[in-house]
């Protein structure tokens, strides 16, 4: 359409509206006496109505429902999080990397030097070996699961089995993938968005990001475990600064004292928020699922129980099966070299054909 037969368009639909409205505030002939009086209930009920009709016809199909009107009212809400989320995780990768640098500075400064001058021969190895190999495996699995894509759906394949068609990617979207609004695109067998990896959480990086939850968790607990003595006595000692006279410390001892406490403290702190957090995802891996797939598994065993059927997990493979199928072992001794030490080894699958527990003989609730 011209530009000039649009806005001649424009300029004769709004005639017509305004000659409606005219029309139906115009006063109304009738009576014996052939007069006229207002219509002022009539007219007044069909002028609002009419007026409703038309805000109606701006933004209202079939499809539409109250739910759809507060997700556009909500929707610069859920722009502005997802926006300061995406931001935000930067920050909090680096107050990561900077928490975890100052952990160890502190340990190689002023736990190393006790352990090496007081402790036995055999403590000693132990220290070493253990933390240095929990060490490893902390920043190993962390920058893999920053670093490594989380997977997404094929856009120049047109034939892949698919579930459904995401309403932004405008793309099929293969069976246990879901759509990020922080990321901006569909993740393959998404978990969550982690902020504090920047980064989703699907099929090629959930191992390294469960893997950096347990080692963190094992580490933080090592470190409250062995330093509860030291932090013992630095706390005695910096309550004694109160003292009439104080006690004679020097800078680096009273600087020691509060670097003991500081690392007691947040050690013990990570270990009970995240070894929370580890806890839930292993019983979410134990069970087959994600945390996505755990509130929409909640809702269809409620729904399939209303009408006397159980709900069977596809994704299921037994308790087992489902470590294996995680961490990728396929003979015993990948627990050794594919679990215990640093492993870049993929997934299993490709996170689009999934291996599903049911046959068209079992009995599956639709």
């Amino acid at each position: 359409m011209r530009l000039g037969s649009s806005w001649r368009w424009q300029l004769s639909r709004a005639m017509r509206l305004a000659l409606r409205w005219c029309r139906l505030c115009r006063p109304r002939r009738g009576g014996r006496g052939g007069g006229t009086k207002p219509w002022v209930g009539g007219g007044l009920a069909e002028l609002w109505s009419y007026g409703k009709l038309l805000l109606k016809s701006l933004y209202f199909n079939s499809l539409s429902n109250s739910d759809t009107l507060l997700d556009c009212v909500f929707e610069p809400v859920y722009w502005i999080v997802d926006n300061v989320t995406r931001w935000f995780g930067v920050v909090f990768v680096c107050l990561v990397v900077l928490l975890t640098g100052s952990v160890l500075v502190i340990v190689y400064l002023c736990l190393l030097p006790v352990v090496l001058s007081s402790y036995p021969v055999y403590w000693i190895a132990w220290h070493l070996c253990c933390g240095h190999w929990l060490f490893v495996m902390v920043v190993f699995h962390y920058y893999k699961a920053t670093t490594t894509s989380p997977g997404h759906p094929p856009k120049d394949k047109a034939e892949i089995p698919s579930v459904s068609i995401c309403k932004k990617c405008i793309i099929p979207k293969p069976p246990r993938t879901h759509h990020c609004s922080i990321c901006n695109t569909c993740i393959l067998k998404m978990d969550h968005h982690c902020p504090w990896l920047n980064n989703c959480v699907g099929h090629f990086n959930h191992r390294y990001f469960f893997s950096f939850c347990l080692y963190m968790t094992l580490g933080c607990i090592y470190c409250s475990i062995s330093c509860r003595e030291m932090f013992v006595d630095a706390y005695s000692a910096v309550e004694s600064y109160y003292q009439t006279p104080p006690p004679p410390y020097t800078f680096r001892e009273r600087t020691a004292h509060k670097s003991i406490i500081f690392v007691w403290v947040l050690s013990s702190s990570v270990a009970v928020a995240l070894g929370g957090l580890t806890l839930w995802h292993a019983v979410l891996i134990g069970r087959g699922e994600t945390s996505v797939e755990r509130h929409i598994n909640r809702k269809e065993t409620r729904r399939l129980k209303e009408k006397g059927k159980v709900f069977r997990n596809p994704y299921h493979h037994g308790r087992i099966n489902n470590w294996k199928i995680l961490f990728g072992v396929e003979k015993p001794s990948h627990w050794l070299t594919r679990t215990l030490l640093p492993s870049s080894h993929p997934p299993s699958g490709d996170g689009i054909m999934w291996d599903c527990t049911f046959t068209r003989r079992d009995p599956m609730a639709i």
